[in-house]
C-alpha cells in the first residue's frame, strides 16, 4: 500500500528552521528507502516564503494570501511517497526520517485507491 509522509519542520521565533539535519542525513533517508525497495517518489519544497494559499469565495472571487499563516511554527518542507505493506511499516519509516527530529514531525496518511 502506497504513503504519503508530510515533512513538517519545526520553526523557531524568528521562523528559521530548527532542525540540525544535515543534507546528508537526507540523502543517507533516500538511499535507504531505495535500497530497501519502498521509495517511490519525493520531493523537498522551495523557501515556503515563496509560498501562496489560494482560496475561493462563495462568489467565486479567487483570494490569495502570500505564505503560510504567521502563527503558524512549522512549515511544510517536502513529502515523500512510499509503498510497504502496513501502516506501522509506514510508521516505522517516519521515524527513521531526519525529519522527524528537532521539533518537527511527519504525518502519515495512505494514498486513496480508487479501484485502479
Amino acid at each position: 500500500m502506497k504513503y504519503l509522509m508530510l515533512i513538517n519542520a519545526g520553526l523557531d521565533a524568528e521562523g528559521e528552521p530548527t532542525g540540525c539535519s544535515t543534507p546528508e542525513d537526507w540523502m543517507r533517508f533516500d538511499q535507504s528507502m531505495k535500497d530497501a525497495g519502498v521509495h517511490v517518489g519525493g520531493n523537498s519544497l522551495a523557501d515556503f516564503t515563496t509560498a501562496a494559499a489560494v482560496r475561493v469565495s462563495e462568489t467565486g472571487e479567487r483570494i490569495v494570501t502570500d505564505g503560510p499563516f504567521a502563527e503558524s511554527r512549522e512549515v511544510l518542507g517536502g513529502y515523500f511517497v512510499i509503498d510497504v505493506p502496513d501502516f506501522d511499516v509506514a510508521l516505522d519509516w517516519a521515524a527513521r526520517c531526519p525529519g522527524a527530529r528537532d521539533g518537527g514531525h511527519i504525518v502519515v496518511r495512505p494514498l486513496a485507491s480508487y479501484g485502479d
